[in-house]
């Protein structure tokens, strides 16, 4: 290729990747394919792929991120981004447990967001609640854990467009940008478990039936009961994963 065709390449693999981020609905904050499987799925080679990339990175439609990945670029002010975030990306960074802290929160805020959705969801806001619903169905069998946590990202985010309420919105999208980092991990596991997947499913479409029948008590509800679940879940896979750890590192029996 010369050197004259490969800006035209760059500049149509960029009108692709946003039509997969519409078509997708990936959202803000949302994680692109692997640069591997995406470059496959478009039928280029990756260098023109990253090249693309660094176009979109440019044009703040994409953020490349710390620790790995590239997402779609969020929405919070900078404002929020300098208070709230950052703050809270280092408390997590220098110790872990915080990331208990951000569950907490996400506990109390997601039935205010349920509640009000319940109370003042239209019904473009019920379509799209469905849609995702319906998105992280397709993940049942899925052996892409990250795609099925973003489709999980998206259902909860959609509850928290349709509370209209934007300090709530954006209070949502500022956790979810720090559970990339804290918790993604815990998160995808919990779709690589059956009996974790049925339960949350579950409790996403009881979520959902509560919305659209207008039913806020019961909403709130809902949303307690699955945060709930997702945090004592995510406790234990972490307590596991310790575990394990501990047991690797005693020495071996032969050694004594």
């Amino acid at each position: 290729m010369s050197a004259s065709q490969s800006p035209r390449l760059a500049d149509r693999l960029v009108e692709h990747v946003k039509a997969m981020i519409h078509e997708r609905k990936l959202q803000a904050g949302m994680r692109l394919p692997a640069e591997r499987q995406l470059a496959n799925e478009l039928g280029v080679s990756r260098s023109s792929l990253r090249e693309a990339i660094q176009k979109l990175i440019s044009e703040k439609v994409l953020i490349s991120r710390r620790g790995g990945g590239t997402y779609v670029c969020d929405e919070l002010s900078p404002w929020s981004e300098q208070c709230i975030v950052e703050p809270l990306k280092t408390l997590v960074a220098d110790d872990p447990d915080y990331r208990y802290d951000i569950l907490e929160a996400r506990h109390a805020i997601e039935a205010s967001t349920a509640w009000h959705a319940a109370m003042r969801a239209t019904a473009a806001d019920k379509e799209k609640l469905q849609a995702c619903f319906d998105a992280t169905l397709e993940f049942k069998e899925s052996d892409n854990p990250d795609l099925a946590a973003q489709a999980d990202v998206r259902f909860h985010l959609a509850i928290a467009e349709a509370s209209h309420n934007v300090v709530l919105l954006q209070t949502m999208r500022g956790f979810f940008d720090l559970m990339q980092s804290s918790v993604m991990h815990s998160r995808q596991r919990m779709y690589t478990v059956p009996t974790i997947f049925a339960r949350l499913t579950q409790q996403h479409e009881e979520m959902l039936q509560a919305i659209l029948a207008g039913d806020p008590e019961r909403a709130g509800r809902a949303a307690k009961s699955h945060l709930g679940f997702v945090h004592s879940t995510i406790k234990g896979l972490h307590e596991d994963e310790a575990r394990l750890a501990r047991i690797t590192r005693l020495p071996d029996e032969n050694s004594l």
